[in-house]
């Protein structure tokens, strides 16, 4: 695995090469360049129990080991995958299912991701999303779009229509929109496929939606 960090004085580009996985949703330490007032961001938050991010003495020896690598590759672990720590084998056994093959593009899997994420309303991942999402060839335009739901691009626009109608409905979909999605080109696996990313991003989504962590990255624009 190897990671390239470019760092500017004002903005974050951070690209990563993984042999023969997909991008990694991990990135480069964004404290020192983006300021950001957390108090400011309106959320629900338990009312007795409270997540604090765990540190690395906190975890066990084998999440130890990943927090090592993401800290010598990154200079940071993202709270959301720490907060995965609190179990001994989440974090592990998340990475390895998120970085799994798809028979999906990086764009188009950050299509999903962002759609899905706005249907959970889930900040942490709309922010993290929409920085990969720029990485990965998306305007900011573009990536608005999609968090509403449509795309210029008749097929992206077919592939996050589904995926919001998948996770809008537990599952669910109309014949009419899997046959839209059919007739861009897309296979049966492809849905199979839609289904995993579906599933994998919906797990993160909830998991910030219920721990409401600090979010590390810059806040994301709401619409």
């Amino acid at each position: 695995m190897e990671f390239i960090t470019i760092l500017n004085e004002r903005k974050l580009s951070i690209y990563l090469r993984i042999t023969s996985i997909p991008n990694l949703l991990i990135f480069g330490h964004l404290c020192s360049v983006f300021k950001f007032n957390l108090k400011k961001i309106k959320m629900k938050t338990l009312k007795t129990i409270t997540f604090n991010v765990p540190t690395k003495e906190e975890v066990s020896a084998s999440n130890q080991a990943i927090f090592e690598n993401l800290n010598k590759a990154l200079g940071f672990v993202p709270n959301l995958y720490a907060t995965m720590a609190y179990s001994d084998h989440a974090l592990e056994r998340f990475l390895n299912y998120q970085n799994a093959k798809t028979s999906f593009s990086n764009k188009e899997k950050e299509a999903i991701n962002l759609i899905v994420s706005q249907v959970n309303s889930c900040l942490y991942c709309l922010s993290a999303h929409t920085i990969i999402g720029k990485m990965n060839g998306f305007t900011e335009a573009q990536i608005l779009s999609i968090r509403k739901g449509e795309s210029e691009h008749s097929k992206l626009d077919a592939l996050v229509k589904l995926a919001k109608e998948i996770t809008e409905n537990k599952g669910k979909a109309s014949d009419n929109r899997i046959q839209s999605f059919f007739n861009e080109g897309y296979t049966k696996e492809n849905l199979v496929d839609l289904i995993i990313q579906v599933s994998e991003k919906t797990a993160m989504n909830y998991l910030h939606n219920l721990t409401n962590v600090p979010i590390d990255f810059p806040l994301a624009a709401t619409i």
